[in-house]
């Protein structure tokens, strides 16, 4: 965790406070054992259930003043939760409780031809701040993550959901205390404008990193006003190419499940891409199977004539993510082509690829540029939970640091512990 200097500390505010707040329980929180966090973890998990009415109470609130200012539907499912969904929350605190502790884990060990031994070991960050839109499954998955990883938390949540997150926060911070948590282990951001965050953002030498999660327009703001580390969790526009020679059947099941099973959430499918040799075959059986389940289709001229319904695809629906039930579709040439217009409108989080062949496997897997290559499998499969790691703090588009769904690991950083019996360099 970063010393502070009193020259680095930003102008005294009342987010400063809560930084500062937040850093004295990092300390505490970087020396509990994982018998001490997971009990508090599995009593935050206990008491989100047991108040499962009053999340729900808060929720609708939050549900009812986005549907009154005119939220998309794909925002209004972000934002909403339900009994199942507030049971999930609670199940992914569990999740986490039962997963290994990252801290003190040994990453690399030796000795030297000096004897000196040398150790270099897994620490949490500190203080980390979260910038997050809608969903309030992101407050508790965020407090999971943050406080198994030794980390005290910043959490700002989008006005949309401010009567959700305040009652979530309450709740964890509450059971968490009683368990044996610093009580300031997991905080709020005070305040709903842009000030707030421009704060925080800006609280460097207090807030070791923050991570925005959330659209396009979220991301590029906290990366060009923080003066605060960033790891960036970007945008989905992730694709599903269906090979020549694919399995039909799994290349529908796959396309299907990858736009429609919920396609609010960013890794869901914006594009299929079908090779030529495919398209013959699979388009008659997709595009009517895509309409009956919802879908708008978006295509090119080949596309097109295939379905009288499919509307004419601009430059804008390849670059899309839509996070609703539109897709665009592409009939392209070759392998090669696939990879060219992955490359060019894709945005680094997750590429499925649909193919009988290993040779096209693994060249799509080396070509394609993306956090989550899929193979024979549907692109939703991007996601901490379905991939072991509990919860998730987001997916990490950028290439320093961590990269993909961030769990655990991704919220440690290391320190080298060297131990000597008095040697001294000549």
């Amino acid at each position: 965790m970063t010393s502070v200097q009193s020259s680095d500390l930003p102008e005294v505010t009342e987010i400063t406070a809560v930084a500062l707040r937040a850093r004295r329980a990092a300390v505490e929180l970087g020396l509990l054992t994982r018998a001490a966090k997971d009990t508090a973890l599995l009593a935050m998990a206990d008491a989100l259930q047991a108040r499962t009415r009053e999340v729900l109470a808060a929720n609708a609130e939050d549900v009812a003043r986005g549907r009154a200012a005119g939220l998309s539907e794909a925002m209004l499912d972000r934002l909403s939760l339900s009994t199942d969904r507030v049971m999930a929350m609670a199940d992914g605190l569990r999740q986490v409780a039962g997963l290994p502790d990252p801290v003190g884990e040994v990453v690399r060990g030796s000795t030297l031809a000096n004897g000196l031994e040398l150790r270099q070991v897994r620490v949490p960050i500190g203080v980390v701040g979260i910038i997050y839109e809608a969903r309030p499954n992101v407050t508790v998955d965020a407090a999971g993550l943050a406080v198994k990883s030794g980390n005290a938390v910043l959490l700002r949540g989008s006005a949309s959901a401010r009567a959700s997150n305040t009652c979530l926060i309450d709740i964890l911070t509450a059971a968490g205390s009683a368990a044996g948590l610093p009580p300031d282990a997991v905080q709020r951001v005070p305040g709903d404008d842009h000030d707030a965050v421009k704060h925080l953002l800006r609280s460097r030498g207090l807030v070791d990193v923050v991570i925005p999660r959330g659209g396009a327009g979220l991301i590029r703001s906290v990366v060009e006003e923080a003066t605060v580390p960033v790891i960036e969790t970007g945008v989905g526009n992730c694709h599903v190419y269906v090979d020549a020679g694919a399995d039909l059947d799994a290349a529908l099941a796959i396309t299907l499940n990858a736009k429609t099973q919920r396609p609010s959430v960013c890794n869901a499918a914006e594009t299929l891409l079908v090779h030529a040799d495919a398209a013959a075959e699979f388009l008659p059986l997709a595009l009517p199977a895509l309409r009956s389940a919802g879908v708008t289709l978006h295509g090119d001229v080949t596309v097109a004539g295939y379905d009288d319904a499919v509307i004419a695809a601009t430059e804008e629906d390849w670059a899309r993510e839509y996070l609703s039930l539109d897709l665009a579709v592409a009939v392209v040439p070759s392998l090669s082509a696939a990879v060219s217009h992955i490359r060019r409108w894709g945005s680094g989080h997750t590429e499925a690829i649909v193919t009988a062949s290993q040779h096209s496997a693994r060249r799509f897997a080396a070509e394609v540029d993306a956090a989550a290559v899929m193979v024979n499998c549907s692109t939703r499969f991007t996601d901490g939970e379905q991939l072991g790691f509990g919860a998730e703090i987001g997916i990490s588009t950028q290439k320093l640091h961590a990269r993909g769904p961030m769990g655990l690991t991704e919220l440690t950083s290391t320190k080298f512990l060297v131990t000597g019996d008095g040697q001294i360099r000549s």
